[in-house]
């Protein structure tokens, strides 16, 4: 019987078909089996790697489950399903969490490890209180590097109470992930109740999604939600080079599939050649706004004011007596639960209270019945700008009463409208005073800064020194008022040609630009601009110069002198991780890249593609447009 179990595992539909009295002595053995495996913790750890999809780095792996390879409860699907028909899910999860913690450490793996755990062993009220916690501390694990990854296999109800068993998880070091994002019963108010810091995307949604707009669609769509929640998307099930890829350059943060590792019993802590040639060769970027901007400008943090807080059952009457004992307080948070649940403006409570019997009628009644239940709600790390364009959309009281910080959806503080006023002007005026005045775009110190940003945070770009060819001499011969219109339209060229998402320019002075390019497709756009460049330069020209590729013009010495007509050279620099450690070293590669650029007759581009300022010989590629002139 034995030999015949082992060789055709037992399947529902199969033990649906078998005699009564067949499929219950089947049951019997694998109930027997069960037992024996968990007394004799006859089970074996396999981890499979989670990967940075823009850096290739690996940053933690899940803990998976095998049961004993001669046995129909080899694989987990059957191992739990047996276990929940027997009630003995609890003791198999907490025998499963032993064997992966004790596995991990023993291999010393680096990173974190998402463990597995369902939210009905979360909520048993008969599972050992931090047994867990105390597992770990044992082994030596610290709780921070312990993801507790959810697994829904039933529908989750009790939203409140699973939010309390997970606040108690945080609370001890352990962070939170939900598993299979799409294919649960619930997953999606999962997400929204508890505020995980990871959400893995089920594999239906990755396998196939570059033939597959509607599911290329999904992911994009809850890579947005993350973006504005803080929580980190894994992709699952990741199976091809174009799956990989597609994945990455939506924006998604981490991946994990057959294609990057397989799950393994002693894991990679490098991924394969293949695999890290490929992403860091085909390597695209988020937009600065996603990746960069938020921890490099100012946030609504900034903007954070305290502020005593009510719970919505507080009586209005009390509510009063706050607003009476702090006369320069306008409004009043109301909190519930560490969320935000509304606001009560002095003006709108004093108000009510003014008219006739309002305070007799609704004094002694919760303060829940006055507040505004929509309050403007925002992240702590809301980017000014965002937030900008948040208070432009909103109702217009918002901006009097102000807004609610939170971080993760809990409450931290509010921000004034005055405050946020007063910043922004701030803004503006530091902008303007950096900002080239005639192009008004960033000049030589925001440069240096967004150049000293894309370093710190590990970038791959290129910089690009632009530089016009013949300019002073156009300047002298046609006057300063037609120079400034050409500096004008260079400028405009460079911005049309750009992806503002992802790519920066900036004006050194004079007829000197800088472009940071992240986009993919950076050498299309560069020829793009010296394309759209020539005819706009010819326009500047009289008929007869146009004709002859050029005019006859004094020198500084009084000299007559032939001079061609104004071209654009531009000289760029390639820019990876570690190469490079200052904005100063960029800046004398760029000009000396820009100096090759230059000794090229017409509109030209040199790039440089040496990775660094090592003293070696100049390795180069030309892409030159030769002047018709």
């Amino acid at each position: 019987m034995n030999q015949i179990i082992t060789a055709e595992p037992v399947t529902a539909a199969k033990s649906a078909r078998m005699p009564s009295a067949q499929a219950a002595q089947t049951e019997q053995i694998l109930l027997t089996r069960l037992h024996e495996i968990i007394d004799l913790q006859l089970l074996s750890a396999l981890f499979q790697p989670i990967v940075q999809l823009q850096s290739g780095h690996i940053i933690g792996y899940e803990g998976l489950i095998r049961g004993p390879s001669d046995s129909p409860l080899h694989s987990p699907l059957n191992l739990f399903k047996v276990a929940w028909a027997n009630n003995l899910t609890v003791k198999l999860e907490h025998l499963c969490r032993q064997v992966v913690l004790k596995k991990f450490a023993e291999l010393d793996l680096p990173g974190k490890l998402f463990l597995n755990v369902s939210p009905e062993c979360l909520l048993q009220r008969d599972a050992k209180h931090g047994q867990t916690l105390d597992m770990i501390h044992q082994i030596g694990i610290h709780p921070e590097r312990v993801i507790i990854e959810l697994t829904e296999n039933q529908p989750t109800y009790d939203y409140q109470l699973l939010g309390q068993a997970v606040t108690h998880y945080r609370q001890m070091g352990f962070q939170i992930a939900i598993d299979d994002l799409g294919e649960g019963f619930s997953s999606l108010r999962l997400w929204s109740e508890l505020r995980p810091e990871y959400v893995k995307i089920d594999m239906h949604f990755i396998q196939g999604i570059n033939n597959d707009p509607v599911k290329m669609q999904f992911v994009k769509s809850i890579q947005e939600i993350a973006e504005q929640s803080g929580t980190m998307v894994i992709a699952e099930g990741i199976e091809t080079q174009a799956e990989m890829l597609l994945i990455r350059n939506l924006g998604v943060a981490h991946g994990q599939g057959y294609h990057i590792a397989r799950p393994h019993m002693q894991p990679a802590v490098i991924l394969s050649a293949e695999v890290e040639s490929v992403l860091c060769h085909n390597r695209t970027h988020l937009p600065l706004k996603n990746r960069i901007q938020r921890q490099n400008t100012v946030t609504a943090i900034k903007l954070l004011h305290q502020l005593p807080t009510v719970v919505p059952e507080m009586l209005n009457n009390q509510v009063y007596e706050i607003f009476l004992a702090n006369p320069a307080l306008q409004v009043i948070p109301v909190v519930d639960d560490g969320r935000p649940a509304g606001l009560i403006t002095r003006e709108n409570l004093i108000e009510r209270f003014s008219r006739l019997y309002q305070r007799e009628l609704y004094g002694k009644k919760p303060c829940s019945s006055f507040m505004d239940r929509k309050p403007l709600v925002v992240d702590r790390d809301t980017s000014l700008q965002e937030l900008s364009n948040i208070i432009v959309e909103a109702d217009r009281h918002h901006l009097s009463n102000g807004f609610i910080i939170t971080e993760r959806g809990r409450y931290l503080g509010m921000g004034t409208g005055q405050d946020f006023v007063r910043e922004i002007t701030q803004m503006q005026i530091n902008a303007a005073r950096y900002a080239n005045p005639l192009t008004l775009l960033p000049g030589n110190v925001p440069i240096n800064e967004q150049i000293e940003r894309l370093l710190q945070s590990g970038s791959h770009f290129y910089t690009c020194y632009c530089d016009l060819d013949h300019f002073k001499p156009f300047n002298d011969a046609y006057g300063y008022r037609r120079g400034d219109d050409v500096i004008q339209s260079t400028a405009q060229i460079l911005i049309d040609k750009i992806d503002s998402a992802q790519d920066w320019v900036g004006h050194i002075g004079g007829d000197d630009f800088i472009v940071l390019l992240q986009s993919s497709d950076w050498q299309a756009r560069c020829d793009a601009i010296l394309q759209q460049f020539k005819p706009m330069i010819q326009s500047y020209y009289s008929i007869e110069d146009r004709e002859r590729g050029g005019y006859l013009s004094e020198d500084r010495q009084g000299v007559k002198v032939f001079y061609p007509l104004i071209s654009l050279s531009i000289g760029i620099v390639k820019v990876e991780p570690g190469k490079f450690y200052s904005h100063h070293q960029i800046a004398s590669a760029a000009a000396e890249a820009k100096k090759q650029a230059k000794k090229i007759s017409g509109n030209s581009m040199f790039i440089d593609r040496r990775l660094g300022s090592a003293p070696e010989p100049l390795m180069h590629s030309i892409a030159a447009l030769p002047s018709e002139n």
